[in-house]
């Protein structure tokens, strides 16, 4: 063992006693001090909720649209019947290749123009 988990294993052991102690001595004042301590961390967690869900606001549209077009994706994958006639590994080379959906457009510009570089 290194020493930091004996610094920890020790620790825990006091916390341990701790709490033993003032559960035996006084278990009013211990429950107190959990609901204290639970109020104190419930409000600084509902703050914090609050000022950062305002700040993600322009996003959250964002990931909505997201979620719905993953939702939709998901969907359309699934409707695809899994079940397709078997074909032959003869046809199934000569049919891997799909057809594009990208629309490709052309740029005009000046083809002709020679570039004003050196050459090596």
């Amino acid at each position: 063992m290194n020493a930091r988990n004996i610094f920890v294993i020790t620790l825990i052991l006091l916390a341990i006693v701790g709490l033993g102690t003032s559960l035996f001595g006084n278990p009013l004042g211990l429950v107190k001090q959990l609901l204290v301590t639970a109020a104190v961390i419930g409000i600084i967690y509902f703050i914090y909720r609050r000022w950062f869900s305002g700040r993600r606001a322009g996003n959250s549209n964002e990931q909505r649209a997201f979620l719905k077009a993953a939702k939709q994706s998901k969907r359309r994958h699934k409707k695809k019947s899994p079940s397709k006639p078997q074909v032959s590994n003869a046809s199934k080379k000569r049919s891997i290749r799909k057809k594009s959906n990208a629309n490709l457009t052309v740029i005009e510009g000046k083809k002709n123009k020679k570039n004003n570089r050196a050459s090596f």
